[in-house]
């Protein structure tokens, strides 16, 4: 246990004392299982495809070591460089988002990377948390400025974001951005017809996006009824979530990851499941859910707006995230193609949720409160 006075005015002391340890506690236990778990999925992976063994975890701990220098860095922000590096990091990522289609590999018919020398960057996974803390502004200045068009500003925002993602196509992701911005407009207040238009544009999207786009037609229909389609993936980890049982087929005795080729990413929770049981499992969804939980009773007794509806908005993406992986593992929603966050493999999905928890850590600090309620005043300035 680390140990500071409390008369210890360095920037570290004063983040050690008014940081949530439990929700970081949380946050390093879930990068801890993905540690473990990369050692127990990867390894077949990559036999199968021809690479060392140890390819993925090797790359996994190098990703690990600076998206936790991220999640800390990013932690001892205050409140207003919060706003800045996140306003910052959308108008970047967002014109990279946007430049995928364009020059951006395809891969399974979707282009949604960049090829940055031996890496591949999805820049779609930092413009979310930055797009929520963005909106989060404009509608907290909103009702706290008469005047100010913050919400018609973030729904032209979201417009955008969803736009581009269509475009990739990504309907994994612009799903998730949906609710997670939906939520969002319910907290700032927007009233019931705005909100029923907006839910029915949405509904005709996703019907539209079953009549014109096969892939989506195929994996709704499999979903529905496992006859019309192949459901190989599904099926194994469901048999992988049953041969577990409540305490796993030990460690490195799961079957699942010899055979299914996403099993270091977004089958990685019936991986643990199969080799550790549903107590795994149970104490996975237990993490996620403290998070969740902690951050939404801060967020209710927060008296800024853009502290509440930033710090809810980021938890929920966090949490749905989660909710989804897990729930495609076993077979309660279709297939999207959605990593668990801090556990399954990917650079470009850890550093993005390093950096979102990382603004999270630093919004639900103790002083931060004080701290905006003291810039209150300032309007919308940065």
């Amino acid at each position: 246990m680390i140990r500071l006075a409390r008369t210890n005015r360095s920037l570290f002391a004063e983040w050690w004392w008014t940081v949530d340890k439990w929700t970081l506690a949380g946050l390093f236990s879930l990068m801890l299982l993905g540690g473990v778990l990369a050692l127990a999925a990867s390894p077949a992976v990559a036999t199968r495809i021809h690479l060392p063994p140890f390819h993925f975890v090797y790359r996994q701990m190098a990703f690990l070591l600076p998206s936790i220098g991220v999640l800390i860095g990013v932690s001892l922000l205050n409140v207003r460089q919060v706003r800045r590096v996140a306003a910052a990091v959308f108008a970047v990522a967002f014109v990279l988002m946007a430049l995928t289609p364009l020059i951006g590999p395809e891969v399974k018919g979707a282009h949604r990377w960049l090829q940055i020398g031996p890496f591949g960057v999805q820049p779609s996974e930092f413009v979310k948390p930055s797009f929520i803390v963005l909106v989060a502004w404009l509608f907290a200045e909103a009702q706290r400025t008469p005047g100010v068009p913050g919400t018609a500003i973030g729904l032209g925002l979201f417009g955008m974001v969803v736009s581009v993602l269509a475009i990739q196509p990504d309907f994994g992701q612009l799903m998730l951005v949906t609710m997670v911005f939906g939520a969002m407009l319910f907290m700032a207040g927007l009233s019931w017809g705005w909100i029923g238009s907006l839910a029915t544009l949405a509904l005709v999207g996703a019907i539209s996006a079953y009549s014109l786009m096969p892939h989506v037609a195929s994996r709704v229909d499999r979903f529905l009824n496992p006859e019309s389609g192949d459901t190989y993936q599904i099926d194994r980890a469901l048999d992988a979530v049953n041969a577990g049982g409540i305490m796993g087929r030990g460690p490195g005795e799961g079957v699942v990851k010899r055979i299914l080729p996403d099993a270091h990413t977004d089958f990685i929770f019936a991986v643990a499941a199969e080799e550790y049981g549903i107590i795994a499992g149970l104490v996975i969804i237990g993490i996620f859910a403290s998070i969740v939980i902690r951050t939404l009773r801060h967020a209710l007794d927060e008296p800024d707006l853009f502290v509440q509806f930033a710090s809810c908005g980021l938890v929920a993406l966090f949490g749905l995230q989660a909710l989804i992986n897990m729930a495609v593992n076993v077979n309660l929603m279709p297939a999207k193609g959605m990593t668990l966050p801090f556990i399954s493999y990917g650079g470009s999905s850890l550093f993005a949720l390093a950096f979102a928890m990382g603004m999270l850590l630093s919004l639900t600090r103790r002083r931060a409160g004080s701290h905006v309620a003291r810039q209150s005043g300032r309007g919308i300035g940065a």
